[in-house]
């Protein structure tokens, strides 16, 4: 399924120590992922439902105007996310940063960032194994659990990929109806489900979710220096992980995932291109805390994309670590009590942000089908 890419505690860097070796004590609060992924006990993974998932993850024909695929916004060439501050789905056209709308549009822009797919399969994630894959929080307001629920909100959404074509509540019959007339899909579904099991919006969301949870980056420079690789990050790299813990980034980006999983009032500036605040969870303004790996695929940042880059993150938690807003519906009193002095020098960012570059991983699954059994584009709408 970025909200605060970070949350800040007080303090500067400490002094110069010995950090060749992972100190299990000190770092107890984020390690490794697990290289094996949970599944919930209802669904468990078969090829056969990878696959079929896969097909429809890239097959327009789950959109009203059978123009946009799940993989017109996460697509692998651009990490399973976007590289755009706000999602264009339905009516648009064209991959990533160059996606732009049709013209004429009446279709609303999308208020929302598009977060990442990679390593979604860990959501909620504390230690090892300590997660429920069928209570996983999904969305930048946690507004639904697990990557079941999580793969038919965009299909019911008008400026996802529901579009103008479909009320809310015709479009996952329509959905179905159309896999239905399609023989190969008939024949993947009998074979993922069983020939019994019927063509409905609860196999399809299990099958794209079986699909979502074979997409995990899980073997990044952090990763291996956690498993006793000490070369695999420098010397710098790990002064930038002491100061990521030292000035409290740790208290909300911690577990495998590097987040809590939790809803923080921070007062992200609004996006211009949204007409109305953003209130985010039961309009509270507060947003979940986003994972902090693979945030060189992620970009721009927040909720909103209010951010190109991540000095500007950690600019930002600068300037209301001293109480000062950039977001008019947003008071100070509305902070996140986690939210305090930071302090942080131009080398102190630099090298944070060369410890956040330790857990980048480009070793995912980037294949794309050559075809979908509906015969309509691969991917929509995207050159």
């Amino acid at each position: 399924m970025v909200t605060s890419v970070f949350l800040a505690g007080c303090g500067h860097a400490p002094e110069k120590k010995e950090l060749d070796r992972p100190r299990v004590k000190e770092i107890a609060k984020v390690s490794a992922l697990p290289k094996i992924v949970k599944t919930p006990i209802g669904n468990p993974n078969s090829e056969e439902k990878e696959l079929l998932g896969k097909l429809l993850f890239y097959d327009p024909i789950l959109s009203g105007g059978k123009d946009i695929a799940c993989a017109s916004c996460h697509h692998p060439t651009t990490g399973y996310a976007e590289f755009l501050d706000l999602s264009i789905g339905a009516n648009g056209k064209g991959l990533g940063s160059k996606r732009t709308f049709k013209e004429p549009n009446d279709i609303p822009q999308m208020k929302r960032n598009s977060p990442t797919i990679l390593n979604t399969a860990y959501n909620g994630i504390h230690g090892k194994d300590d997660y429920e894959p069928e209570n996983a929080p999904m969305f930048w307001d946690d507004r639904v659990k697990s990557l079941e629920k999580q793969a038919l909100e965009p299909i019911k959404t008008l400026e996802e990929m529901k579009g103008l074509h479909f009320s809310k509540s015709q479009i996952l019959g329509e959905v179905a109806a159309r896999l239905q007339s399609i023989p190969e899909y008939k024949n993947l579904f009998a074979e993922a489900f069983g020939a019994d099991a019927p063509i409905d919006s609860i196999h399809i969301g299990m099958a794209i979710a079986s699909f979502e949870r074979t997409l995990v980056a899980n073997n990044s420079r952090f990763d291996q220096y956690m498993a006793g690789d000490i070369n695999a990050i420098s010397h710098s790299e790990k002064e930038g992980m002491e100061l990521f813990k030292s000035v409290g980034c740790i208290n909300c980006h911690n577990g495998p995932m590097f987040s809590d999983y939790k809803l923080h009032v921070l007062g992200v500036p609004e996006n211009k291109k949204v007409p109305e605040p953003d209130s985010g969870f039961q309009e509270s303004f507060a947003f979940r805390t986003a994972s902090l790996r693979n945030l060189r695929f992620t970009a721009p940042y927040m909720h909103n994309g209010s951010f190109q880059n991540l000095k500007q993150v950690l600019e930002f938690y600068e300037d209301i670590s001293f109480g000062k807003t950039r977001n008019p519906s947003v008071s100070k009193e509305m902070f996140d009590p986690l939210v305090r002095e930071l302090q942080l020098s131009v080398k102190d960012m630099s090298l944070i942000i060369s410890f956040l570059n330790t857990l980048n991983d480009e070793d995912f699954d980037k294949e794309i089908p050559k075809r979908v059994p509906s015969g309509l584009p691969v991917g929509g709408n995207i050159q």
